[in-house]
Order: structure tokens, then sequence, then C-alpha cells
């Protein structure tokens, strides 16, 4: 699969955003065949309403596949993108499920009273129900930080308003029958409640299982410059895990995999050293700062690798430029590690901004690097003590193009930095004609 994708990424990237859209519009290709009688007192805009409901429910039961974390369709992507993704057609979705009963009321006014709950049917209970609970999850995750909700209980909260909205969205289009009257229409629509279930299982239960089966044993945490600290993981009874630099893991630590508490985190060590995995954490959030206190012999579990930051996509490249910001060094330093362990000979370009010198993670680890690559390291510091003879400010236009071959289409671009920074380098990159093919973006929030 690997070389499939690093031959042809674009092609399979297209042919899962058509299969997506096929399935969004396969309700409706359905009722194509043995369409129900038609009716008088149906007009256009009862149909088109209708329409927008199933298209809707689809919608909701594929962000179950988008969010199971499936490696074939995140090895196009990355996992970032498919969660913005997901984010996006979530509230596409509940507007077009709204819209539903809006388009319904305004044409047929008396049907406003099916939102009395208790005389109205099953039916119309069961939708109101579905849209309560589609509410609840999109108000809670635009504006959980903002209502102060801890990510573990909001993910477990999500879980749950999903397999509810989908649920009573079902029950409600098999209660109201008109569509679905015919058995097998209902046994397909019900085979694809079941798939949705089976994902929901699949990432809650029977992944925990496994992670279970390869545990890590914790060998030591230390500390770094920055603010930074290093958790080196052992694997126990297992030969470790095999990922590409540059690429990510959820990680878990002290408890079961089934408690749902778990973070992603770059990988900071080398890809050419399963069996000793490092990851670099900043001390930012609730968790991680917790993790100097992270005592040897603690059980970790991890869900990966995931993630397509890496070098081993662009193996024909003629060299790299890195550039980074604060703690977006960590997938940068894995893959320096690793190119530097497979005694790798093309140029390289780091352009590390920092704050201080002193919050220049991995300094001493970068420096020594050179001696093993090619690779000229350009540090740029926002507060230069008086002595500072290297770069300062930002990362602007200005100070790419002194660093970036004349030819700059001749390098692949690795960006992993504060998103302001990424959008200011993105943009740079661009006045200064790089393929926008040949940029590669991290993010640092993934929840």
């Amino acid at each position: 699969m690997r070389s499939l994708l690093m031959k042809n990424p674009l092609t399979i990237g297209v042919s899962w955003i058509g299969l997506y859209l096929l399935l969004t519009v396969l309700p409706l290709l359905i009722l194509l065949f043995y369409p129900p009688t038609p009716s008088d007192t149906r007009t256009f805009w009862i149909e088109f309403s209708v329409a927008l409901g199933f298209i809707g429910l689809a919608m909701m039961v594929l962000q179950f596949a988008l969010t199971a974390r499936i490696n074939c369709v995140e090895a196009s992507y990355g996992v970032d993108l498919i969660l913005q993704f997901h984010r996006y057609t979530s509230i596409v979705a509940f507007g077009f499920i709204l819209l539903h009963p809006v388009i319904l009321f305004i044409d047929q006014p008396e049907t406003l009273q099916l939102l009395n709950f208790f005389q109205a049917p099953w039916r119309a209970r069961f939708a109101v129900i579905g849209t309560l609970a589609l509410i609840v999850l999109i108000v809670t995750s635009i504006w959980r930080k903002q209502l102060n909700i801890p990510y573990e209980p909001w993910r477990i909260l999500h879980g749950i308003m999903a397999v509810l909205a989908v649920g009573f969205g079902l029950a409600h289009a098999l209660g109201v029958s008109y569509y679905l009257s015919l058995f097998w229409k209902a046994v397909l629509w019900g085979g694809i409640a079941l798939v949705a279930l089976w994902l929901l299982v699949y990432i809650r239960l029977v992944k925990p299982w496994m992670m279970l089966r390869k545990p890590y044993l914790v060998e030591t945490v230390t500390p770094q410059r920055g603010d930074v600290w290093n958790l080196v993981l052992r694997p126990r009874g297992h030969e470790g895990l095999h990922f590409q630099p540059g690429q990510f893991a959820w990680i878990t630590l002290q408890i079961s995999p089934f408690r749902m508490r778990e973070h992603p985190f770059s990988f900071a060590s080398s890809a050419e050293k399963p069996d000793r995995i490092e990851f670099g954490i900043k001390a930012l959030g609730d968790f991680t700062k917790t993790i100097k206190d992270v005592k040897p012999g603690t059980k970790a579990f991890l869900d990966g690798p995931y993630g397509v930051f890496t070098s081993d996509r662009y193996e024909n490249t003629a060299g790299f430029i890195f550039i980074a910001g604060g703690i977006g060094i960590t997938p940068i330093y894995s893959i320096l590690l690793t190119l530097a362990d497979r005694n790798d000979e093309r140029p390289l370009t780091l352009i590390y901004s920092s704050k201080t010198r002193e919050d220049i993670t991995y300094r001493e680890e970068i420096e020594a690097l050179k001696d093993r690559l090619d690779l000229t390291v350009i540090h740029v510091l926002r507060e230069p003590p008086d002595n500072w003879s290297g770069e300062s400010g930002y990362v602007d236009k200005e100070l790419l193009k002194r660093y970036i071959p004349k030819r700059p289409a001749t390098r692949n671009y690795f960006i992993c930095a504060a998103p302001k920074m990424m959008d200011q380098v993105e943009q740079a990159l661009h006045d200064l004609d790089v393929p926008v093919t040949h940029v590669h973006m991290e993010h640092y929030n993934l929840v």
C-alpha cells in the first residue's frame, strides 16, 4: 500500500472523494428504483426537504467512518485534514437536517403540530430527539473550550450524541415509511446503520483491545530545552511500532486504552529504531504538564502510526527545506534522525523559529546532526541576546528568499509551527513560486 500511495497519491485521494460523494447521494439513488406512488399532496418543496433529510442522514452516518482512523483512508490525506473535513461536513449535514423540517413547516404549516412532543406520533418524536441530540453535538463541539468541557468527557458525550442522532434519525425515516416501505430498502438502511455501529465498536472496543495486546513501558522522561519533555518507551513482549519519520501516534498512559483518554504526539526518534520510541511533549495543558512526573515502568499504549507529514513519501526529491516553530520541531527532528541513520546525502535546510536561544529544543542534538548530514541550520529568534549574530524576528518572505534555492521546485518543504506562522510561511512560499504540491504542513491541535 505504501508504494502505491507514493506512486499515485492524487488518484487514490480523488477516488476516496468520489466514493464519499457516491455514498452521500446513495439514498436518493435508491429512490429511483421502485419509487413510491406519486401523491397530489406531496409538493416539490416536500420532496426537496425529504431529499435534504436523506442526504444529511447519510452524511451523519459517514462521520463514523471519518473518525474511525481507517489506515488506508488516513494515508491519503492525513488525520488532521480528515478531522477538518469531518468538522465542516458535520455542519453541512446539520444544516441539511434542520432545513428538512423548516421547509416542511413553511410549505404545510399544519405540520407544526408535530412539535407537540407528547401528542405527536412516535416517528415525529424520534425526529425531535435525533435533532436535539445533533444540536447538542454541534454546540458542544464548536464551543467546547468556551463551555469549559474537558476533552475526555466531551469525547464520551460526542459519541453518545452521534449515536442518538443517527439512530433516532433512521428510526424517524423508517417510521414515516413513505420512501422506505419496501422491505429491501429498509434492510439496506438498516445495513448502513449497522456499518456505522460497527465503526463505533471498532474504534471504542476493537482498537483498544489490539492496543492492550501490545503494551509499552516508560523507560525514562528526559527534559529538553523549551519546556519540552521526551517520553521514552520500550515495547514489552513485541518488536515495537514501525513508523515513518514525521508521523505521530495516540498515547494512553497509566490507564486502560478502553478509557478513551488518549492524546496525539509526534515521534521524536528515528524510524530505524522501533525498539526505542520517543515522543517530544511540550508542557502546555493539563495532561502535558504532568508528563515530567511519569515514573519509569509506567504502562503505555499506542494507536498508530498516523500522518502523511513524512519525507518517506518524497524519496525522489533532490532535498528538503524544513521550517519549524517551537514544538513544531518534533516531527522534523524525527525526520532528521532517520535520514542520518540512513546515511542520506541530500542537502537539507532547517529554518527554526524560537522565542529565545534557551527555547531552542534539541539545540545540541541538531548541531551534532550536522556532522552526519548535509544540513544547514538557521535559527530565527524573536528575542535574541545582545551578542546574537544570526537571524531574528519572524520567518517571512525576505528571510525565506535568502535560504531557499533559486529553483524552489527542486525541493520539498515541510512546515510545522503555530497556525499563524504556518499561514504566513505558506503565503510567503507561494509568493516565491514554490509549487503548492511541494508544501507539506502539520498542525498541532487535532482535538
